[in-house]
């Protein structure tokens, strides 16, 4: 591995030109299809397998042309202060707005109010529902346009108005000012870790090209596979987090190569083969834990994953090709790690301080026990609230006070209770009962028996009088437990009665679906990601204890990252300075996805670190002093990068979408957790206490295993000479 991208590094080095026009090509031609995409809009939400799903596909299946995945608009009123909107006045300008939504091309119905009792008890809030034939993310903007009109029309006539629903469903703010702010602190990060404006600028121009090829990429398939914006959005926030620290260990790593006198080819070389060799293994362990998301076997989530990965992948190819292309570009003007000319080279050993790192180490060292302690019992406390955890999808009601979707919201659990934001959709399957009729009555009535029931509208059957629908509104809101204890009660009590198949539906159940769907799948998706991530440390390390500690330490950072997940956006703690306006359930992907993505980060670190201890003692150094040598190298570029990707995710929290806001927080907070505390702590503690153990590895499994030169063993016996000029055909042999 060493060996072959040594000869990638120099080659890119040498046919600079070459490498960077392709890149230049590969960009704009992603750009080019990028443009001319169309645009995308939300992932379609679909959960196979569950029973929610099971029925929207029945609906589609047996109320043809009644669109049940079709966007839903509510318009909900409020008479003024004395008035009821049976008012003969109210009831007018509610019957216009009827008659003016009807007129839409993409409207399948539009309710009157007045008709459906859907006005309250005391008659002073109403409202009416909008059926469309296509999902939120495909109505026109006309159409959108139409209902804010139709909506604008009624408060001019002295009505409060309000709209809810998915069809005014807004595109997301992807972050904005936040991100710059975070490009702006890694740029200043890597002039203070790299010495000079030019080498700083190296990671930051390669991160933000192999975003852009990326999230073009996902623009241009964005229609085909109902790629949505969250989609790439959450690809640019990986991608620029690990291109920037990917680009900065080789950078890093030449200007130490520079340092001990190397010239800058062999250097360029070197570094790639070096610091590359980890770049790969760390990717491919990002690439594993995103790409392992398509196991849970929820399209949106597998997209998601799939699509960041290929972001890494593109990073990494970057790193190991346009980086070392640009720092033959750059020449002199990146310089040797230390030194401000060649001069300052010649200084006695003796004259030079020993730095942070090794300061670090050699204390850790000598409190092993004490700091693993510490550490272990800190994050431990900070993990304590992911015992409250609870898992749930947004609606309307976690929508900020400012918004007319939770002002609708609020005014329809006033009105209505609160749980008629939450309707439950029973589907009876009667096909093959005697009496259809019969068998939906029997379930209504088993449905009214139960507790936290409102009402229970009469079944409406199918043309073919074989499937039924029949509403449920509970008496508690969309989120509550007992609302889940309804669902379950309906689906456990009601349904094992009926000689029909009843099955429950509506967004409040697919949201509990999910939920559920998500909690087994995590033990299955960690199994799988974690065991080959673990296998393919023991390659890396050749070491049984090292990747365990790893895969522990990953764990206690995940955990201490939820944990302030939930007592911010669950508890509000710091809510106001984060702009978390609403508190509720933590979305359901959230533990599934931070455990894929924290897990490939983890890795990163663990492999940048402990890679360069492995070199160190593999050509004679003591266990101890390999650890103090591989933080002398190791952590100052290792607390740059993780301070980079703090500031890169950190700024995802500025977005106005709550999914990339929580998603965004808690990534930084877990590299945080796992960089300053796991890696910088609890992993040279307990390597201080294993001592030799710590790389032990039987002998049968040593010599079974690939021999992939992660540290470089190759390059140490290779006579430090210009290339042969049949080199570059050696490599394309390879």
């Amino acid at each position: 591995m060493a060996t072959f991208l040594y000869r990638l590094g120099r080659l890119a080095f040498r046919r600079r030109h070459f490498v960077a026009l392709m890149w230049v090509a590969l960009l704009t031609l992603a750009g080019v299809g990028a443009v001319n995409a169309p645009a995308a809009g939300s992932t379609s939400f679909s959960i196979p397998g569950t029973e929610a799903q099971k029925a929207f596909d029945l609906l589609e299946q047996r109320f043809p042309g009644a669109s049940a995945d079709g966007a839903t608009g509510r318009m909900v009123f409020k008479a003024p202060e004395g008035e009821k909107m049976t008012d003969a006045a109210n009831k007018a300008t509610v019957a216009k707005t009827v008659r003016e939504l009807g007129d839409g091309s993409e409207v399948v119905s539009v309710t009157d109010p007045f008709t459906t009792h859907a006005v309250s008890k005391d008659g002073t809030v109403a409202y009416l529902s909008v059926k469309y034939d296509a999902p939120a993310v495909g109505l026109k903007d006309a159409t959108r346009k139409a209902l804010e009109t139709a909506g604008d029309d009624a408060r001019a006539a002295g009505l409060t108005v309000e709209v809810g629903g998915d069809a005014l469903q807004a595109q997301p703010d992807a972050g904005g000012v936040g991100e710059a702010v975070g490009l702006a602190i890694a740029a200043v990060v890597l002039v203070i870790t790299l010495g000079s404006m030019i080498a700083a600028g190296l990671p930051l121009l390669t991160a933000i090209i192999g975003v852009a090829i990326g999230v073009s990429t996902i623009s241009v398939l964005a229609k085909a596979l109902d790629l949505g914006t969250t989609t790439s959005t959450l690809a640019a926030m990986i991608g620029l987090a690990v291109g920037i620290d990917y680009a900065l260990f080789i950078v890093s790593r030449y200007r130490a190569e520079l340092a001990e006198g190397r010239d800058r080819e062999e250097a360029v070389g070197r570094a790639t083969g070096t610091a590359g060799s980890a770049v790969v293994f760390a990717g491919l362990t990002v690439v594993i834990a995103l790409a392992g998301l398509s196991v849970v076997n929820v399209p949106m989530l597998t997209k998601m994953g799939v699509a960041a990965a290929g972001t890494v992948v593109i990073a990494v190819l970057i790193a190991l090709t346009m980086i070392p292309a640009l720092l033959g570009y750059a020449g002199r003007k990146v310089r040797p790690a230390g030194e401000k000319g060649r001069k300052s080279a010649e200084r006695p050993a003796s004259s030079v301080k020993p730095n942070l790192g090794t300061r670090w180490a050699s204390f850790v060292i000598r409190r092993p026990a004490a700091v693993l302690l510490l550490g272990v019992l800190g994050l431990g406390a900070v993990a304590l609230p992911v015992s409250q955890l609870q898992l749930g999808l947004p609606d309307d009601g976690s929508q900020p006070t400012s918004t007319t979707q939770r002002r609708a919201y609020d005014l329809l659990s006033e009105g209505f209770g609160p749980g008629f934001n939450g309707p439950l959709m029973i589907v009876v399957d009667a096909k093959n009962s005697d009496d259809p009729k019969a068998a939906a009555d029997s379930v209504s009535d088993g449905i009214k028996g139960l507790k936290d029931v409102v009402t229970v509208t009469p079944a409406t059957f199918n043309k073919a009088g074989d499937t039924a629908t029949i509403t449920v509104v509970p008496g508690s809101k969309p989120s509550s437990t007992q609302t889940e204890g309804l669902v379950h009660a309906i689906r456990d009590d009601v349904a094992s009665k009926s000689d029909a198949d009843v099955l429950v539906t509506g967004t409040t159940a697919l949201n509990i679906d999910f939920s559920q769907k998500l909690s087994d799948a995590l033990i299955p998706y960690l199994a799988l990601v974690v065991g080959l991530a673990f296998l393919l440390l023991i390659v890396v390390f050749r070491s049984i204890l090292v990747p365990l500690k790893a895969a522990l330490g990953f764990l206690l950072s995940v955990l201490a990252a939820l944990g302030a997940v939930v007592a911010v956006f669950q508890w509000g703690w710091l809510g106001g300075l984060l702009g978390v306006e609403e508190t509720g359930p933590i979305m359901s992907m959230m533990p599934i996805f931070m455990v894929g993505v924290v897990f490939g980060l983890a890795m990163d670190y663990e492999v940048f670190l402990v890679t360069r201890m492995r070199e160190a003692y593999v050509h004679g150094e003591s266990p101890s002093q390999a650890v103090v040598t591989g933080f002398k190298h190791s952590a100052r570029v290792v607390v740059a990068a993780a301070v980079i990707m703090m500031a890169v995710f950190g700024g995802f929290i500025s977005s106005g979408e709550s999914m990339i806001k929580m998603i965004g927080f808690g990534l930084a907070v877990a590299v945080f957790f796992d960089a300053f505390v796991v890696r910088m702590a609890i992993v040279p503690a307990v390597l201080a206490l294993l001592g030799r153990r710590a790389w032990w590895l039987p002998k049968w499994l040593d010599r079974a295993l690939p021999n992939v030169d992660v540290e470089g063993e190759g390059l140490r016996t290779q006579d430090e000479k210009d290339t042969d000029p049949d080199e570059d055909r050696e490599l394309v042999r390879v």
